[in-house]
């Protein structure tokens, strides 16, 4: 299977980020992609007031995704802002495609290096897969990556690849741990991982000074089952295609059988 990481760097504008989608599925569609994957926030990126642009899943944002995707006849994968009650929302990634409608809500909310997500959003609580072409895929976002249960559980559903959009926050060794931690998490379930990080605001920025907002630092990559890193994009916005052997899965499953060994 083909998946198209499209790194990009989102703005305060909702449609204008939805044209950005727009272009990147149909020319992702064009180079053969089945999966496209946004980053978290593709919607609108943190630093936004949250409450006052999120939308529900049958808003016209989340219609517009759904739109192109049936236009290319693809799956798409990405972040936005839907409402949770209250003065929150929830994190949310809509993913929608020819066999595909579902939407997960961010499980584990970003409280760390200073910055409380959890003030204005709503954790999610559901572990949540999709088919694509006959492939079970995990969905997970941004912090959820410093989880390793989730990823477990989401091969335990039967997956073997899981998508991680992301807007990684700059700071020390931010992105050294982002690097680490993409390939412990594809390893710890032995599952493809397609990690698409937002792409800084100032493609000038130092990834190792902090933000006040998490905005990402770009370094999507694509992990195989066995940790290695198969394809990796640096920090500007790009878009990579790569292509996922999903027999490989079972390969290196039968050959370092984590899941089959658990005791806990």
């Amino acid at each position: 299977m083909r998946i198209a990481l499209c790194q990009m760097t989102a703005s305060t504008d909702p449609k204008e980020n939805l044209a950005a989608v727009r272009d990147h599925v149909h020319r992702a569609a064009q180079e053969g992609a089945r999966l496209v994957v946004f980053p978290e926030a593709a919607m609108v990126r943190f630093g936004a007031p949250l409450q006052s642009v999120a939308e529900p899943l049958d808003g016209p944002w989340a219609e517009g995704v759904r739109a192109v995707a049936r236009e290319a006849g693809v799956t798409v994968i990405a972040g936005m802002f839907t409402p949770a009650g209250g003065d929150r929302v929830a994190n949310t990634l809509l993913a929608t495609g020819p066999e595909a409608e579902a939407s997960y809500d961010k499980i584990h909310l970003y409280d760390a290096f200073g910055f409380r997500e959890s003030d204005t959003v709503a954790a999610g609580s559901r572990v949540v897969t999709i088919d694509v072409d006959g492939v079970r895929v995990g969905l997970a976002t941004c912090y959820d990556l410093r989880f390793p249960e989730l990823f477990r559980a989401h091969a335990d559903a039967g997956a073997v690849v899981s998508v991680l959009p992301a807007a990684w926050a700059a700071g020390p060794g931010k992105r050294e741990q982002w690097d680490l931690l993409v390939r412990a998490r594809a390893l710890d379930a032995t599952v493809w991982l397609a990690a698409v990080d937002a792409a800084a605001p100032d493609p000038q920025a130092d990834p190792e000074l902090p933000t006040k907002a998490p905005t990402g630092v770009g370094h999507s990559a694509l992990i195989g089952p066995d940790g290695t890193v198969r394809a990796q994009l640096g920090a500007v916005p790009e878009l990579l295609l790569a292509e996922v052997d999903v027999e490989e899965t079972e390969r290196v499953r039968r050959a370092v059988a984590v899941l089959d060994n658990r005791r806990m």
